[in-house]
């Protein structure tokens, strides 16, 4: 599948200083996702603001929206949200500090602005965040259980901290029912070395839409990791910036989307300094009639970002008919000086040879189906790092397997 690059030598950039504040101007967001008539193509110019009030209401047309089931988000993008505090389950461990803090704390804000309508909304509408900070050199490992959020639209905000060379991973573990915009700020120290893995198991009726920025320091790492089971509109999107040298970022995403289930991702990489790395791969299925993902996959290497590697993928498939997998990988390379970028966009049906060689070993043909998408799928859950984890999920892919027949 051919998948689009964009080269840009001097693009339209809504960060730099001699931009115009059209908010001073009194003058809000055009609908296409840009100022003025121009619909913005590259995502180094898109639009960003604390302010939900800034951004126009949300119609689908928008290049952010477009992939969406926009009518189901209303009360999300267009209504009052709760931001009382969320109801969490946290264990404190040693090397770990896990709190409430008020809006102005000075953590909150460090890692990223909303650049749509929703995360605005939550961004305004939050009362205190949460807080977890990861400090100390021996790995650690934080679960956060959330659950019983019930019915109302709801706000939320969370702050992830790694200090400087700390090691640590953080679990943001969603179940049950749930109507919840979110944003969540991952802010890494120099030299730090941190996990975070979010997991959707929501009720079927549950829509969660959540935008992760995370600010890559000096020589840290940061590994990412998205796991959508659960939920009727599941949406989260990671946005990465390696803003000093050395920096080095994996995004990992696997979900399984059953009947009349959208899940959806929208990932952001910028490259912003010299001598970053980052590697995206995403990988889905999907089956039963309506089942819809997204995934689009946002890569932009500035000029001061000399000497980056960065590659992304994404890989579908579709066990029965009436599935959609969207998948857009874009590169938008403002300097010629990398060591190396790439992308990968695939969609398809089961490899024949696989469950072939499979039976021919005496495998029914239903359990040599479900092997192979569990060995597709397991590639990713394996990069987590948590064995635990990594088993209930697996355990939790092959319920979703035996919902329905494989690939009939």
């Amino acid at each position: 599948m051919s998948a689009p690059v964009t080269l840009v030598t001097s693009p339209a950039n809504s960060d730099r200083s001699d931009s115009p504040d059209h908010s001073r101007l009194g003058s809000k967001q055009h609908s296409d996702g840009g100022w003025g008539l121009v619909p913005v193509q590259v995502r180094s110019a898109r639009f960003s603001s604390f302010e939900v009030d800034d951004f126009e209401t949300v119609t689908g047309q928008e290049l952010e929206w477009k992939h969406t089931p926009v009518a189901k988000l209303t009360p999300l993008t267009a209504g009052e949200l709760d931001g009382s505090p969320l109801p969490i389950e946290a264990q404190e461990v040693d090397g770990a500090r896990v709190e409430w803090i008020d809006r102005d704390d000075s953590r909150i804000g460090r890692a990223g602005k909303p650049e749509e309508r929703a995360s605005a909304n939550a961004w305004s509408s939050f009362e205190k965040a949460l807080s977890i900070t990861v400090t100390g050199e021996e790995p650690v490992e934080v679960l956060v259980n959330r659950a019983g959020l019930g019915d109302a639209p709801r706000a939320a905000h969370t702050v992830i901290i790694a200090e400087h060379h700390s090691r640590g991973t953080v679990v943001l573990q969603n179940s049950g029912r749930a109507l919840l915009s979110e944003n969540v700020e991952i802010v890494l120290e120099e030299g730090a070395q941190l996990t975070v893995v979010t997991v959707q198991e929501w009720a079927d009726d549950a829509i969660h839409l959540a935008s992760h920025f995370s600010e890559v320091g000096r020589d840290a790492r940061l590994k990412h990791v998205v796991v959508s089971l659960g939920g009727s509109v599941v949406r989260i999107n990671p946005s990465t910036h390696l803003s000093s040298e050395g920096g080095d970022v994996e995004l990992f995403g696997v979900y399984f989307a059953d009947t009349g289930q959208h899940l959806e991702q929208q990932i952001f990489v910028n490259h912003d300094a010299p001598n970053t790395k980052s590697r995206v791969s995403y990988k889905g299925a999907l089956q039963g009639v309506g089942a819809h993902t997204v995934w689009v996959g946002d890569v932009l290497i500035r000029p001061t970002a000399a000497g980056t590697d960065s590659y992304e993928q994404n890989r579908n498939l579709l066990l029965t008919d009436g599935t959609r997998a969207d998948s857009v990988p874009n590169l938008e390379i403002e300097t010629g000086d990398i060591a190396g970028a790439g992308h990968a966009s695939a969609s398809g049906r089961f490899d024949d040879e696989q469950l072939f060689y499979l039976q021919a070993r005496g495998i029914s043909e239903e359990d040599a189906r479900r092997l192979v998408v569990r060995g597709f799928l397991s590639e990713i859950v394996q990069k987590i790092g948590s064995p635990a984890l990594e088993a209930r999920l697996q355990d939790a892919i092959e319920a979703e397997l035996l919902v329905g027949e494989v690939g009939r």
